[in-house]
């Protein structure tokens, strides 16, 4: 973004931006964010902030401009063969950031990708069907649209595609929505991938809109999704939109994400796979192998430790602290193997935060990767926190047992 560019450094600690003091000052946090990013339509203008780096001063201009937020939260190699890549949304652009990353995967000797689609709301649509594309040969089907009072519409692949063979595992769960339940779908139904998590979330409709004479719009529902077999991937809506919705909070209840079994009752009509496996439409895409939920990840005393500031702010200070110890990794794959979080751990029980119930077993070995996780954020953003978090995961490991098989 704009401040990287300009060389701006995490713990750098702004003073004025245009002359106009920020310190000593009574000033709102959206008062000092406005200062500093400009009015509206400020794209281009000049930021000249005045801060301390390491306790000395230094000024710094920047011009102003939009901040690029990447749908790809991390693309990196687990091993010499296996690649990964987290996708957090459809975006406009994420099928040219996939396409970069399977590029330069590619070149470190990519044979084998697990695609991370999980808590992926979705997005646009046509996104998903040019990435289908990539790992589907031919002009199959991908998905099509359908309503009452609407024709059929198809689309197809189109084009030769940069991962047609080789193991591909695709991770879903119960927030997998829309154009991630898509692709799911037809890399399920065409027995190109393995799909493992949970039942995703179940929202397939098709909405257009139309403009009013006022300026207004209204949008319609016109249609619905469908998988290559035919499966329709939304959910029974015909109980209104509460009913729909707390459905999601009754998997809690109900046992459908610890046990595969609890999901036969969702099941709608059966669908017979090319390589002669059994699906079933009506209700968001089941995985091929099921993967309970983590019950332990929803304590909600060491949930609450580590989404507060506390905690947060301890790493950051570490993080200054020791920027000239991190800097001996060269990559969060270095640091993932190589840090010994020990000392980490250390400095922040002698900060008494902790109750005595979570300094040991399993709340202690969480706690303390999350630790890790967020140091690594620092250095190598979102990517990096994943990749750290990534080697604890459930549902990482059961798609490394299927890459192996």
């Amino acid at each position: 973004g704009p401040g990287d560019k300009a060389g701006l450094k995490i713990g750098d600690k702004i003073l004025k931006v245009n002359d106009s003091l920020l310190t000593g000052k009574l000033l709102s946090t959206d008062e000092i964010r406005d200062r500093i990013r400009g009015s509206k339509g400020s794209k281009g203008s000049k930021a000249v902030l005045q801060l301390l780096r390491d306790g000395k001063p230094q000024t710094i201009t920047v011009t102003r401009s939009t901040i690029p937020v990447s749908s790809i939260d991390a693309a990196y190699m687990m091993d010499k063969a296996t690649g990964y890549i987290r996708l957090s949304k459809f975006s406009e652009n994420s099928y040219e950031e996939f396409m970069e990353a399977m590029e330069r995967l590619k070149k470190e000797g990519l044979q084998n990708l697990i695609f991370d689609l999980r808590e992926n709301g979705g997005g646009f649509m046509n996104e998903a069907v040019d990435m289908a594309d990539e790992f589907l040969e031919g002009d199959k089907l991908v998905v099509y649209t359908e309503g009452v009072n609407s024709k059929k519409k198809e689309y197809r692949c189109k084009r030769p595609g940069i991962f047609e063979t080789g193991k591909l595992v695709l991770l879903v769960d119960e927030l997998s929505a829309s154009a991630s339940e898509a692709l799911a779908g037809a890399l399920q139904d065409w027995c190109r991938a393995t799909i493992i998590g949970r039942r995703s979330f179940g929202k397939g409709l098709v909405q257009d809109q139309y403009p009013l004479n006022d300026g207004s719009a209204i949008r319609l529902t016109i249609a619905r999704y469908y998988t290559p077999l035919g499966r329709s991937i939304q959910r029974s809506y015909e109980k209104g939109k509460k009913v729909y919705m707390d459905e999601l909070w009754e998997r809690h209840s109900n046992g459908e994400l610890l046990f595969a079994d609890s999901n036969k009752f969702h099941n709608g009509k059966p669908y017979l796979t090319v390589c002669k496996d059994t699906v079933y439409g009506g209700g968001g895409i089941m995985p091929n192998i099921f993967v309970p939920i983590d019950t332990a990840l929803y304590e909600q005393q060491r949930n609450n430790l580590i989404a507060g500031e506390p905690l947060r702010s301890f790493v950051y200070n570490y993080y200054l602290r020791h920027k000239k110890q991190l800097e001996q990794y060269h990559s969060a794959s270095d640091y993932t193997k190589g840090f010994n979080s020990a000392d980490l751990w250390d400095e922040f029980i002698k900060k008494g935060v902790l109750a005595p119930n979570l300094t040991a077993g399993k709340e202690k070995d969480l706690i303390q990767q999350q630790l890790k996780a967020l140091l690594a954020r620092f250095k190598w953003r979102r990517a990096g926190y994943l990749e750290v978090l990534n080697t604890t995961d459930i549902v990482i490991k059961k798609a490394w047992e299927k890459i192996r098989q």
